[in-house]
């Protein structure tokens, strides 16, 4: 488990109030938004928990599923020829929601307690 500071910088109005701006100016300067990409979409799909997420959110929301893979593909085009999409197409804060987040902690939930519960060892009697 790692150590996290999340819950501390969210309930703090100073902290919050002073790392919102520059995680704004951040995603900004990211990038990924003027190619058509949430957050979401830059997690990498090697991972056999991201690929359960990814299964479980086909089945649930087949169509976010959907629109996932499009953005995907509109983003490889535009690094192929070099360019942005128009302004009028770029994602906007508001439309960037963590919409795979949630399958990936309840999958990541669910491997820690199968790592839990599967700790029998077998040893030979002699």
């Amino acid at each position: 488990m790692s150590l996290t500071l999340k819950s501390f910088v969210q309930n703090s109005k100073f902290f919050s109030s002073l790392l919102k701006p520059v995680s704004k100016v951040y995603a900004s300067a990211a990038g990924y938004r003027q190619i058509g990409l949430r957050y979401d979409d830059l997690i990498s799909e090697e991972s056999d928990l991201v690929q359960e997420a990814l299964r479980r959110l086909a089945i649930a929301e087949p169509r976010e599923a959907y629109d996932r893979a499009y953005r995907i593909r509109v983003a490889q085009q535009c690094s192929l020829t070099h360019q942005l999409l128009p302004k009028s197409q770029w994602v906007t804060s508001d439309k960037d929601i963590r919409y795979l987040q949630p399958y990936i902690d309840e999958v990541a939930a669910e491997f820690a307690e199968r790592d839990a519960f599967d700790n029998i060892k077998v040893s030979a009697r002699h």
